[in-house]
């Protein structure tokens, strides 16, 4: 079947340097000041590139190279590559939070391309909250839109041990907190656990969210498993390129790729990889901005369908470089056979199941079959009760089993700091059995529901080898984290939620196979104590924080500011030109 594709008349630049007005003159005029002749922008189609680099992010490096490559493979198909630098969110390095900002960004890629003349857009991106953010903002618009995700960084390496983002700092950290190591060996682990340029290459929420954009049809088959340092990750990037041009003219765009089933797509792949618990914020806020309502109980339903097929820390044993080497995400998703929906289009053209119908698995100890799975399923569990309403997550294969049905002695912490200060002290009345409570982290209370989820461990108690117990927050948990953490329980303490409630002492129940999760005081209790409660200050007075205190939505709605989603049905209705004002 033939594509109809636009005419050059069509194309949404043409309003800006194809009319012959006194505007169109001062466009084509400072664009020769910028040293382009007419010939190598008329009728061709701006691709505008959004890079999320920045020296203060590790994760992409890279990016100053990658972008050469992308404008490359534009220039080769016949387009006009425009380079545009757009806010970088550094998980290393941004206070409080990432989460905080990521609907920044996402409102910054949506007015860019609105308002300058980009026909189509290559999305930059990959460390943890750029992946949602870029995709919110490209899917809000609804211009042809293609991702570049980072690629993982190599393995890391320290005295020949294999070294993993995140869940070896964690491990490693408890080891020197509890004397087990020496400082000598926490500065080897620190110069070896991230060697190269990349994201974290465990399965932390960088990978999950890469992986399902490839799973959704954002990206060209097989690019989220290269490694970043991979000569393969700068072909695919010239590719990526290329693709986006022919976008332009097909006029392929995201509305075209997302519906109902690719939404299951690639939260089955989030599971199936037994991903970041971060993915079910970003998949809730991304579908919502489609106008799709993915919920978490659909959420959850998907679960207890999805076997566990990557054997990749910390729920399992391996990296992503060696994930890639055993066949990568289309042999994964190929091994899915029909839990996943192949008849969903992607970037390139062709449905998903055209894209990994050559796909094969080159290790089934890193890709396990559906056979012999990781795990048969359950790669996370929403729980609900009197203490989450709304509902709260947890990943029960980075738990210890036996915490899966436990009942405990709560010890409540009020907010970040009090948890910091008090965890500690040897008076501190805690056991391994106690169950540890952190009010105050949740997305208008911490602000920005930062990443404090896996609570640290009492060193008295690390001294004596415990190394999980239950922990709950209305916080998130770094994808690369493990332990029995129980995450986003909604609606969130700062806001009054039944989280805000709970006293030292009080009996807390968590039932992972019957998804429960209750304190266990009577109805007329928790009423009384409700009514008593009283609200704190707002975190903010002025500027981007006042907005966001006032707008955010909880997690179980995806944490995407109110007045950016869509209740349901198809995109707001816009003129040909993508919804931007008329130009005068």
């Amino acid at each position: 079947m033939s594509i109809k594709k636009k005419t050059p008349e069509e194309l949404r630049s043409h309003r800006w340097y194809g009319v012959h007005d006194l505007r169109s003159f001062g466009h084509r005029s400072r664009t020769a000041q910028m040293g382009y002749g007419r010939e190598e922008y008329a009728g061709k189609p701006v691709i505008a590139i959004l890079n999320t680099w920045s020296e203060i992010n590790p994760c992409h490096t890279h990016f100053k190279q990658r972008v050469e490559e992308v404008k490359r493979g534009i220039w080769q198909a016949g387009g006009f590559p425009v380079e545009l630098p757009v806010q970088t969110l550094s998980e290393p390095f941004q206070k409080p939070t990432t989460m905080l900002y990521r609907n920044f960004l996402a409102m910054e890629v949506e007015e860019t391309l609105r308002s300058y003349p980009a026909d189509g857009v290559v999305l930059m991106g990959g460390c943890d909250k750029t992946t949602p953010a870029l995709l919110m903002g490209a899917i809000s618009m609804d211009l042809p839109a293609i991702f570049l995700p980072a690629g993982p960084m190599l393995n890391g390496n320290w005295n020949g041990r294999t070294l993993g983002s995140g869940s070896d700092t964690w491990k490693y950290w408890a080891d020197l907190r509890a004397g087990k190591i020496t400082e000598d060996d926490w500065r080897g682990v620190e110069g070896g656990i991230a060697r190269s340029p990349g994201h974290c290459m465990t399965m932390g929420t960088a990978s999950t969210m890469t992986s399902a954009a490839e799973a959704l049809g954002f990206t060209l088959p097989g690019f989220a498993s290269i490694p970043a340092a991979d000569s393969r990750h700068a072909v695919f990037a010239a590719k990526t390129g290329m693709r986006i041009v022919d976008m332009v003219w097909e006029d392929l765009k995201p509305s075209d790729l997302l519906s109902a089933a690719s939404i299951d797509n690639a939260v089955t792949t989030c599971l199936a990889l037994s991903g970041s618990t971060n993915a079910i914020v970003h998949m809730i806020a991304l579908a919502r901005r489609a106008g799709i309502e993915l919920t978490l109980e659909r959420y959850d339903d998907l679960a207890r369908r999805t076997p566990v097929l990557a054997n990749i820390r910390p729920t399992g044993q391996y990296l992503m470089e060696d994930f890639y080497y055993a066949g990568g995400l289309r042999a994964m998703l190929k091994e899915l056979g029909d839990l996943i929906d192949g008849s969903q289009k992607t970037v390139n053209g062709r449905t998903l199941a055209e894209n990994i119908g050559d796909a094969e698995i080159f290790n089934d100890e890193v890709i396990r079959r559906r056979a012999t799975p990781l795990m048969p399923d359950t790669g996370l569990a929403v729980l609900r009760g009197n203490l989450a309403p709304d509902g709260a997550v947890i990943k029960p294969g980075a738990a210890e089993p036996a915490l899966h049905v436990h009942t405990g002695r709560a010890v409540v912490f009020r907010d970040y700091n009090d948890m910091a200060a008090r965890i500690d002290d040897d008076a501190l009345e805690i056991d391994e059995t106690c169950v540890i409570v952190l009010q105050h982290a949740g997305p208008v209370g911490a602000p920005g529901m930062p990443e404090w989820g896996q609570l640290p461990i009492p060193k008295k108690l690390l001294e004596r080898g415990v190394r999980d117990m239950v922990r709950i927050s209305d916080a998130r948990m770094s994808g690369t984290s493990y332990g029995a953490c129980v995450l986003h329980v909604a609606p969130e303490s700062f806001i009054g939620g039944p989280l805000a409630l709970v006293r030292d002492g009080d009996l807390i129940e968590l039932d992972v196979p019957q998804r429960k999760l209750n304190v266990l005081i009577t109805d007329e209790e928790l009423a009384r104590r409700k009514a008593a409660w009283v609200a704190p200050a707002p975190r903010f007075t002025r500027g981007y924080g006042a907005m966001h205190q006032i707008h955010v939505t909880q997690a179980d709605k995806g944490c995407d500011f109110d007045f950016l989603q869509r209740d349901g049905g198809k995109p707001d209705a816009k003129d040909a030109s993508g919804g931007e004002p008329e130009i005068h």
